[in-house]
């Protein structure tokens, strides 16, 4: 059984869009959760009760939580040994489900996360292929024959130098993420973090090369719009500090030499000046500009 929990909060089209690749699965050993963060928007529960699916729980919380503590309330009602943070505006291919539960049941001991191939779709559902994703897949992940365990420093290092994985796509050992838990202050970021502290405390994450996930990449999306104003990024500044600090203390010099030189977020933030100095957004330029060029010490 792989419990998949839905935070929602977005577009209700994807929502649905969600739910049905999910009911699509050619393995039915599945649960979904949907955890609506308090969007507003009354019929998205009217969707659930017509929906009428006993293998789909759907909870809306009292008060919006916000992305970190919503991932925690999902964590709290997890009742299965394997779960996902699914995303509302991605998608399951159809035999996801079918693979990440094969892959559990012949991983080796000490794996806590899968990490299968994922798919990259824009707001229509085509599949694209942005720069950044090029650069994602090309440069920073690993290249596969076949499955692969990442574990200790080197799985340390392979992500600080550029996170290669889609937190949408990764299952995940309950139990493993319950002692790690969420890092505070850094939602955008959350997904490396606890990758970065399960390297630390000895987890395996297996990867795969099986497509069967699809994650759509859009203007409107809470990782994009903070791309494009350079918010984004004195949040991975603040992040890889504490990661170097903590891979340091592990005895692990080289993992915390790819903290402080973050290259894929480096690059990425130099993709994004030429549009920020075309909208004359010199606040945004300035803060690109930096976090390019800084590396920590």
């Amino acid at each position: 059984m792989i419990e998949i929990f839905l935070p929602f909060w977005g577009d209700p089209d994807y929502l649905y869009a969600a739910v049905d690749s999910v009911r699509a699965q050619t393995d039915q050993d599945w649960r979904l959760v949907v955890v609506d963060d308090h969007y507003p928007d009354p019929t998205v529960a009217d969707f659930f009760d017509r929906l009428d699916d006993p293998r789909v729980r759907y909870v809306r919380n009292d008060t919006n939580l916000g992305i970190t503590d919503n991932y925690r309330r999902c964590l709290e009602l997890a009742t299965a040994e394997w779960m996902v943070f699914f995303g509302c505006d991605d998608l399951l291919l159809p035999t996801y489900v079918e693979t990440v539960r094969a892959a559990i049941e012949g991983a080796p001991a000490g794996v806590d996360v899968v990490s299968p191939g994922a798919e990259v779709i824009d707001e229509t559902g085509s599949v694209a292929d942005p720069l950044v994703d090029r650069v994602k897949q090309r440069l920073f992940a690993p290249r596969l024959s076949g499955p692969r365990v990442l574990a200790g420093e080197a799985m340390a290092i392979s992500l600080l130098r550029g996170n290669w994985t889609y937190w949408p796509s990764l299952a995940f050992r309950v139990d493993a993420v319950r002692r790690q838990g969420f890092i505070d202050d850094f939602p955008l970021v959350q997904d490396l973090a606890l990758l970065v502290d399960l390297a630390l405390a000895g987890s395996a994450m297996l990867v795969l090369p099986d497509v069967v996930f699809a994650y759509r990449r859009h203007s409107q999306s809470a990782s994009s719009t903070t791309v494009a104003d350079g918010g984004r990024f004195q949040g991975e500044r603040d992040y890889f500090a504490i990661a170097a600090r903590r891979c340091e203390q592990a005895g692990w010099s080289r993992a915390a030499r790819a903290a402080r030189m973050h290259l894929a977020s480096r690059l990425y933030a130099v993709t994004q000046l030429p549009g920020a100095v075309r909208s004359r957004s010199w606040g945004s330029v300035r803060t690109l500009a930096r976090h390019a060029a800084t590396t920590g010490r």
